[in-house]
Parts: C-alpha cells; structure tokens; sequence
C-alpha cells in the first residue's frame, strides 16, 4: 500500500488518480493527516502534501525497510521535496493545475519514467483540445500547450490536436441548442465478460421477463417524445448489455415504438450494438436492416481462441467472422468492431495477429480500447488469482493497433481514457470517411443533451452556457420496472425546468 497524506481536503481524486497511474498494480491511500493511522508498505513511498497560502509542498520518500544482510534498519531513504508557489487569491482550477505538475515532476523523478499523458487525470483529453481550437489557438499552440501544462507527450498531444480538429468538422452540421441525442439501454448479454462492470444481467434470468422490461421502456419512450417533440433528433444509438440478445419479435417491437413515437427524418446515425456473435442470428439483422438501423457493432474484443474462453465469451473466432459475414451479406455498410488490447496472458504476437484478423474482415469503424480495471468486474479477482503482471499494454501494441486501421484506410476520430487503464494508455476510435460513430463523439465531448432511457442509464442536459447535470436511472431491472415513474419524474425535474 502507498500512503499519501495531505494536511487538509482538497484534490483527493486527483492526487490518488495520478499515484495510481504511476504503480497501477498497489493500493493508494490519500487522506488529511491526523484522521488515519496507516503507513506504506515497506519499499513503496510514503507522500505528504501541504497546502499553505502561498505554496504547496510535497514530499516523497521510501518507507524505510530492514537491510537483508545487517537486519537494520536503512536511515539512508530516498527524499524528494518539491513545492510551486501561489499567487494570492488563484482560482482552485490554476491551483490544481499546478499541483499536479507538481506531483507529476517529483513522481517521474522518483520512479525514473515518464507517463504518455503526462499529469492528465481525466477521461477526456480531447475534450481540452476541442476547447483550445475553439479558442483560436492553432495546432502548434494547441500541443505546446498541451505539453507544458499537462505534461503530455509530443505524441499523444498531437493525437489529441488531430482527434479534436476532426470532431468538430463531424459536429458542425448537428444541432447543439435545439437539438438531442436518444440512448436506449438493454441490460441483457449471454454471460457477464470478465472486465465487465456495465449494467449487465445474463438473459437466462430474465427471458420470461422482457416484455416486463419493454413495457417499462415504453412509459418512458412516451414521456420523452412528448416533453422533446420540438426537439430535433440527430442520433439514436441502443446498447448495452447485448441488444442483440432479445429475439427477433422483441426487437422489432422496441424499435418500432421507438420509430412510432419519434421524429426519424433529422436523425443522421442509428447504431445498435449487435455486440456478441452468439447473440447474432440473421432473423435479428434482417430486423435491424429492416427498422433501418445504419449502424451496427459486432466486437469480439480478441481474435484469439484462449483469451475468449478465459473472459468468459461463449463463442469461438470463427463464429465472429460468420457474424461479420452475415450483416454483410444482409447489407449493412457501416460496421463496427470493438478490441480490447492488455487482456489476460495476450502478447504483442496476439494483438498482431488479432489486427491481421481484422484487416481481412475489412470492417467500417474501429474502437481499440486499453484495458481498464474496474472495481465492479470479475477482473479483481482474477487478478488477486493470477496476478496484474499477465495484463501487458504498451505504447508498442496501440502502434500495432493504429497502423492496422491507418492501413484499412480508418483514421482516428474519437478518444477517451479511464481509471486504471493499463499502460495508463487510451481508447481510440478509427473509422473510414463517412462512418464515423457520431454518437461516440457526443457523449465525450458533452455538447448536446442526450436522454437515455432504460435500467442503469444515465442522462445529461447540455445548458447553452455549457453547463451540464445528470440524472440516472436505477441499474436494478426489477426496480427499474417497479419504480418506473419515479424514473419519469426524474427526468421531469431534468428536462422541464
């Protein structure tokens, strides 16, 4: 365990974001000085940080440890003390900003590495490169910036820049003020995956009870469409879990209604995530087609056999390219697939050959995610079985991934990063012209207001002033169903003020 103790609350978060993503592999602990009696575990360093008016100091140091050969105790520790000063009345944005230059310089010192995105905590880097283009700075003033106060890598403040540059020629044409985005979530999949902490349940349980669930949904779809019925719809996109797991009738019924209550002749993109290959049948893409869906996923996440059994997918590689082949041949032209790279014992041998994969299938989009840990998967006990060293990602193996989809002719258009992602790397969407996930975009970049209705989702109104607030709907399909106006008044209280 590392301990980090501060001499008063303040930036919590992003202190214990930043330690984490320098030793991603042990327990941080960040809290104000007298409340907890802990300590770092031997050889880990130990850091306190102190907010005075005109500066923040902090100091890093190896807790000491018994030398093997005399059984003493070393006095000789490694010692890091850094502060930056203050200016008098410094808004709480400059301050930590600051302070995470701070702690990110003595880190990079003390553990003698740097980190591809530098101090950057947050999940979206472009989103900061979307602003500085909207300010009027130019693309070399965009990456200085980008480098000096977040300490990123040339790189990946490059990537930023161009990501950024294309989002904004994609958005131009949507409609931020009088406009929405739709979001349908089905909470179902064949099984749980091993890195899954989405609001996912086996349809196994819960077959008899779909109906339940659709009927729910509907009291929902008819609030929204009344209280949004001047609205303009730009995009509509249902995920999950596994949309694909409902059967044909299912779907038809969903997407129906949802055709039936809301206008369709704005809406630029329709996706819905066909996802897994054993919930892929053509009775269901012939619905999809049909309902005029323009776009679908079909993710294996691995082209590797072995990986696909250890995180808990019931279908084979082989069964991934029959369903790829089957929303062809039903005729849908924009297609996506989704991969995971850092997944369980997968080398770079792996990814190569997982890309060569995917070049042959020659799909429309790509998203090529970093493995991320999350609390509320089964990947935390696997790796208290199997230990964190088996989940390997590199600034070498998203190369591999990039160069794949520059090769089919994709570019990379959206990026977003999350919480003890290995490698401290990124998730980046590549697509061809004209196929890029819209929708994708929007929920990163929070530009317009986006209602999501279904267990688990959450919604966001975008004001005109930038400001945003949330409201989200019970994960629990069994409440969801029971509380289902509560669900409505919710997004009453949201939408109607």
């Amino acid at each position: 365990m590392i301990v980090i103790r501060l001499n008063e609350q303040q930036f919590e978060y992003d202190i214990h974001s930043l330690v984490k993503a320098f030793y991603p592999a042990e327990e941080v602990k960040v809290f104000e000085k007298e409340t907890r009696d802990f300590s770092s575990a031997e050889g880990m360093p130990e850091g306190q940080v102190i907010f005075e008016e005109e500066k923040i100091t902090f100091i890093l140091e190896t807790k000491k440890e018994k030398n093997k050969e005399a059984e003493t105790l070393r006095e000789d520790n490694d010692k890091i003390v850094e502060f930056v000063y203050l200016e008098k009345g410094e808004e709480r944005a400059s301050v930590k900003c600051k302070l995470k230059h701070l702690l990110y310089s003595v880190l990079c010192t003390y553990t003698k590495r740097e980190l591809p995105w530098g101090n950057l905590t947050g999940i979206r880097p472009t989103k900061i490169a979307y602003g500085l283009l909207e300010e009027g700075k130019n693309h070399e003033e965009a990456v200085v910036y980008l480098q000096e106060v977040y300490d990123c890598s040339e790189e990946k403040a490059l990537l930023s820049i161009d990501i950024a540059e294309r989002e904004r020629q994609i958005l131009s044409k949507l409609h931020y003020e009088d406009g929405y985005s739709l979001y349908l979530g089905i909470p179902f999949c064949p099984t749980t995956c091993l890195y899954c902490s989405f609001t996912s349940y086996p349809i196994g349980l819960w077959k008899k009870r779909v109906g339940e669930y659709l009927d729910a949904m509907e009291k929902e779809i008819d609030f929204v469409s009344e209280l949004y019925k001047d609205k303009i719809l730009d995009t509509v996109y249902i995920g999950g879990g596994t949309p694909t797991t409902l059967e044909p009738e299912e779907l038809r019924r969903l997407l129906s209604y949802v055709r039936e209550k809301f206008d369709f002749s704005t809406v630029c993109e329709f996706t819905v995530e066909a996802g897994r290959a054993d919930s892929i049948t053509r009775e269901k893409l012939l619905v999809l087609k049909e309902m005029g869906v323009t776009r679908i996923s079909v993710n294996p996440q691995t082209m590797k056999e072995e990986t696909l059994k250890i995180i808990g997918r019931r279908h084979t590689v082989e069964e991934v390219k029959e369903a790829f082949a089957l929303a062809r041949e039903v005729g849908f032209t924009n297609i996506n697939m989704d991969l995971i790279l850092g997944l369980p014992g997968e080398t770079m041998e792996d990814v190569t050959n997982t890309m060569e994969e995917i070049k042959m299938l020659n799909p429309d989009s790509l998203t090529v995610h970093s493995l991320a840990i999350k609390r509320a998967s089964k990947m935390n006990q696997w790796i208290e079985e199997n230990g964190i060293e088996t989940l390997r990602n590199t600034e070498k193996t998203m190369e591999i991934a990039d160069k794949a989809a520059r090769a089919i002719n994709m570019k990379p258009y959206y990026l977003y990063r999350q919480k003890n992602m290995a490698g401290n790397l990124e998730n980046v969407g590549y697509a061809t012209e004209g196929n890029y996930g819209i929708y994708n975009i929007l929920i990163m970049e929070e530009k317009q207001t986006i209602v999501a209705i279904g267990a688990g989702t959450i919604s966001k109104r975008v004001y005109p002033d930038g400001r945003i607030e949330r409201c989200d709907n019970v994960k629990d399909v069994e409440q969801y169903m029971d509380r289902i106006q509560e669900m409505i008044e919710r997004k009453r209280k949201l939408y109607e003020e």
